[in-house]
């Protein structure tokens, strides 16, 4: 062995007893801190979102979009012209007319206008839905109101703040506007309801077609009007498809009936299918496209 290997032996021995990198220890974590419940707050703000579209969601966008734009297409050569003013304007100058009310010609005139010209850009879709329910027995006493909460609570998924969204409202009580028959007075709370949008809409609506409506009794589809109704009622041009459904229906839904006795009492509801259609007979195309979604309809 050489001279020059000699002296690297022993100072090769000992850098192989310690590391060849510099090491710092572990840094210390402070506690996180607590809420009034003991549960940890983060550090950071941690939001939940949704990893995937819904199916029904994309059903709609591959399957049913194209079908509503092939059905609801009128083919305009022309652009439309500009609507006639029924009524001159005030004139701000003159002093007796600057502050006075101008009302509309006629009343309210909206339910007779021409739906917009058909675009890619306008196809009906499915903007949210809404689950209602009047519980009578509230006017006598709040506590009969926990027992709905908690059912749509259920059945929608929908919560105050759920996930750190903030666009979810969650469950909000309906209060009475005016005196009727001296049972519901201004205030009182009388029902309960949910907006539901997005995902969670997609949702609660496959498990309504899926779960709800193929195994109630005696359901024919929704009822609508005959042939002969007049497509420019406020009814048939705001794009808003409206049915309710019994209290046996809320045994139904999934979420319900895997825990039916922690409920005590049903209750039936009102479900508001509300789309972006407007114009006349924008109901029609608002069933349309809830057609499908496999809801089913009946004539009356």
């Amino acid at each position: 062995m050489s001279a020059q290997a000699a002296a690297r032996a022993p100072r090769l021995a000992t850098a192989a007893g310690r590391s060849v990198r510099r090491t710092k220890p572990a840094p210390t974590l402070k506690p996180l801190p607590r809420d009034e419940k003991g549960v940890p707050i983060p550090h950071v703000n941690v939001i939940v979102r949704d990893t995937h579209r819904s199916r029904l969601a994309d059903h709609y966008f591959h399957t049913l979009q194209d079908d509503m734009m092939y059905m609801t297409y009128v083919h305009e050569p022309t652009a439309r012209q500009p609507p006639r003013p029924a009524r001159l304007a005030y004139n701000p100058k003159d002093p007796y007319t600057k502050h006075r009310f101008n009302p509309p010609l006629g009343g309210n005139r909206w339910p007779k206008q021409p739906p917009p010209p058909s675009a890619p850009d306008n196809i009906i879709q499915l903007e949210r839905i809404q689950i209602h329910a009047m519980i009578k027995t509230a006017t006598a006493s709040r506590v009969n109101l926990l027992g709905p909460i908690m059912a749509l609570r259920a059945i929608s998924g929908a919560n105050e703040g759920a996930g750190g969204q903030h666009t979810a409202e969650g469950i909000e009580l309906v209060k009475g506007r005016k005196n009727l028959q001296g049972w519901v007075r201004p205030g009182i709370p009388v029902g309960v309801k949910v907006d539901l949008r997005g995902p969670q809409m997609y949702d609660f609506l496959s498990v309504l077609v899926e779960f709800v409506l193929p195994r109630l009794r005696e359901f024919q589809g929704i009822v609508m009007e005959g042939p002969s109704n007049r497509l420019d009622k406020m009814s048939s041009a705001s794009g808003v498809v409206s049915f309710g459904l019994p209290p046996a229906a809320l045994g139904l839904f999934p979420q319900i009936e895997v825990n039916f006795d922690a409920y005590p009492a049903t209750f039936g509801m009102h479900i508001h299918c509300m789309t972006n259609a407007k114009g006349v007979g924008a109901q029609n195309r608002a069933r349309a496209l809830l057609s499908g979604f496999q809801i089913p309809f009946a004539r009356s």
